[in-house]
């Protein structure tokens, strides 16, 4: 089954894909590479703002890093690249807005990679950074960037 037709079986809607808020763009391909800069998690067309271990649970970190998946394949797609196109999800970094004492960043991370393995099966396990940092853009809960190999046109 192709990753469009996962998609679909799986209920699944992509966003449309954010503009960049500083000077960078959201994709770049080289070398049958495709980096992903870092996405935040809109939620109902909503930014999740917030930090994990103050006022954002734990559930809700897991559905912001899955919006932050959602929008990186959202931007693939705006980039003209067919989810088909995807060889392996070879990284995901993800960043958490974390209090000093929040220790669950894995488990927020978790709602990334696992929307992977559900879209793309066991070319969507990837290796993968979780890591609490004290401010995100915007005031953002989570960000997402990835690496991705692509498979050639």
């Amino acid at each position: 089954m192709s990753a469009e037709e996962r998609l679909a079986e799986l209920g699944i809607v992509l966003p449309a894909a954010a503009a960049p808020v500083a000077s960078y763009v959201p994709v770049v391909v080289h070398g049958g590479i495709a980096y992903v800069s870092g996405q935040l998690p809109f939620v109902d067309g909503k930014l999740v703002t917030g930090r994990l271990g103050e006022d954002v649970s734990l559930e809700d970190g897991i559905t912001a890093a899955r919006a932050c998946a959602l929008m990186i394949l959202a931007q693939l797609r705006a980039t003209d690249i067919s989810l088909d196109r995807v060889a392996r999800i070879v990284k995901l970094g993800a960043f958490v807005n974390s209090a000093a004492d929040f220790t669950d960043q894995p488990k927020v991370a978790n709602g990334a990679s696992d929307l992977m393995a559900e879209v793309f099966g066991t070319s969507g396990r990837h290796s993968r950074a979780a890591v609490g940092v004290p401010v995100l853009p915007l005031g953002a809960a989570v960000e997402v960037d990835a690496i991705i190999a692509l498979n050639a046109h």
